[in-house]
C-alpha cells in the first residue's frame, strides 16, 4: 500500500504525484502530530497519502532516515555558505515578534 504512495526520486523519497518530500511528514510524525494535523498542512495531499507516508516510513525507517539526514546536511553546508544577509535576519526576528504566540 505505502508503496503507492511513495517514489524515489534524485535526492531522496517524495510523495508521488507532489514536490512534497516524505522528510516533511516524517518530522511532523515524529514531533506527534497527528495525520489530520499533518494533512492540513499540506492542502494538495489528501489523509490516504499522508497516512501512506507514515506507513513507508514505518517499514523503511533506517533508509528514510539515512536520506534525511543527507539531506539535512546538504542543507547545512548550503547554509554555511550562503549566510543569510543581516538585514533580512533582522527583518524576519521582526516578524516573529509581531506573531501572536503560537497555541499548543
Amino acid at each position: 500500500m505505502a508503496g503507492n504512495f511513495i517514489e524515489h526520486r534524485d535526492s531522496g523519497y517524495y510523495l508521488v504525484g507532489s514536490r512534497v518530500p516524505i522528510d516533511r511528514i516524517v518530522r511532523e510524525y515524529r514531533d506527534g502530530e497527528q495525520p489530520e494535523a499533518i494533512r492540513s498542512h499540506y492542502p494538495t495531499l489528501s489523509l490516504e497519502q499522508v497516512n501512506g507516508a507514515i506507513a513507508f516510513y514505518l517499514g523503511h525507517k533506517d533508509e528514510v532516515e539515512k536520506v534525511m539526514a543527507e539531506r539535512e546536511h546538504v542543507e547545512a553546508e548550503f547554509s554555511k555558505s550562503h549566510p543569510t544577509p543581516a538585514h533580512l535576519k533582522a527583518k524576519i526576528e521582526r516578524a516573529r515578534q509581531q506573531q501572536p504566540a503560537r497555541r499548543s
